[in-house]
């Protein structure tokens, strides 16, 4: 194989991290920038949901209370009671971590169809309480959030921010994913049976990465409700939980880019369809249809298949080192005869 094999893959990586880092510096429009933060933002618990979803295989369709949750938590610390921003955000990951260690404590151990309904009950669960507890949330008059202090809370630094935890965020997934943590995953996704019979732990593995799926939702709720600025129980909708679903499926199960491909496309997708915005949910629908009827495997592989395609083949070399010692010998036995 060539030298430079090894870089083919690299550099499109580097020139895509580059461009995102760039970005605030080529794009004059704010708003595409707050586009652009939110979909980090949203990103950053589509990648802790895929390791749920997407590897181990387990339905989870609540992740939006864990959302509501760190949001809540950020407006309450950060803005009610002055803590450090930055503080509440590692704050609203604990906290969400820990809920969703409680939640995914006995739901886990239901099979798949049930333990989508409890997390499904768990997320109206906390809509609810979000407009019961006026004096906590306010109800649903809602909460200012609080921006960044510093270059943090211009859009250009707040950007980063977010662009910098969604980058940590990949790099934990991406690390999980390709060792044989990852390869025990997929097995419990295949199939739980087999990958108990060969000493994987079923339960622990899909309890640990549940959790970790609450971290990540517990730092987006902060980042998110930093750049909406004003949250209510409205915006926790259950539409925004099937988003969330709906990204890794159209993305790809299995994969780190196809759910960000897909998470970027449908958070961009009612702002191309802003005159139809009433039906948001249909093309939503419709490009779901689409997906599972003509790329069932995901956007994100379709992706890599054109990438390869399109990437010129690798030559391998082989380098042919003769054995000289045998070669000697052979002619001498050659000449004796």
């Amino acid at each position: 194989m060539t030298a430079s094999s090894p870089w083919r893959g690299a550099l499109p990586r580097l020139a895509g991290g580059l461009a995102l880092i760039l970005l605030p510096l080529v794009v004059s429009n704010q708003y595409h920038l707050h586009l652009a933060s939110l979909i980090g933002a949203f990103w950053i618990l589509v990648a802790g949901l895929n390791l749920v979803v997407g590897y181990t295989g387990q339905l989870s369709v609540g992740h939006v209370g864990l959302l509501a949750i760190g949001s809540y938590t950020f407006a309450i610390l950060a803005g009610k009671h002055g803590w450090d921003p930055i503080l509440t955000t590692v704050v609203a990951g604990l906290v969400c971590g820990l809920c969703g260690f409680l939640v995914g404590l006995p739901s886990l151990r239901l099979p798949e169809f049930y333990f989508a309904m409890s997390t499904l009950a768990f997320g109206l669960i906390v809509t609810e309480l979000a407009v019961a507890r006026t004096e906590l949330t306010g109800g649903g008059v809602g909460l200012p959030a609080p921006f960044f202090p510093g270059p943090l809370g211009t859009p250009s630094g707040f950007y980063w921010l977010i662009l910098a935890a969604a980058g940590l965020v990949t790099w934990l997934t991406w690390n999980v994913t390709r060792f044989m943590w990852g390869r025990s995953l997929v097995a419990i996704r295949d199939s739980p049976v087999a990958a108990a019979s060969v000493g994987v732990p079923v339960f622990r593995a899909k309890l640990t990465v549940f959790v970790f799926s609450g971290v990540t939702a517990g730092v987006a709720g902060a980042l998110f409700s930093s750049l909406q600025s004003y949250i209510t129980p409205d915006t926790f909708h259950f539409e925004l939980s099937l988003f969330f679903f709906v990204s890794i499926i159209i993305g790809g199960r299995g994969s780190i880019l196809g759910p960000f491909v897909g998470t970027a496309v449908l958070t961009a997708l009612p702002e191309l369809v802003a005159p139809l915005a009433k039906l948001g949910t249909f093309f939503y629908g419709l490009l779901l249809l689409l997906v599972v009827l003509l790329v069932p495997e995901g956007v994100g592989r379709l992706v890599q298949r054109v990438i390869a395609a399109l990437r010129p083949p690798v030559v391998e070399h082989h380098a042919i080192r003769p054995d000289l010692d045998r070669l000697r010998a052979a002619l001498r036995a050659g000449a004796r005869r």
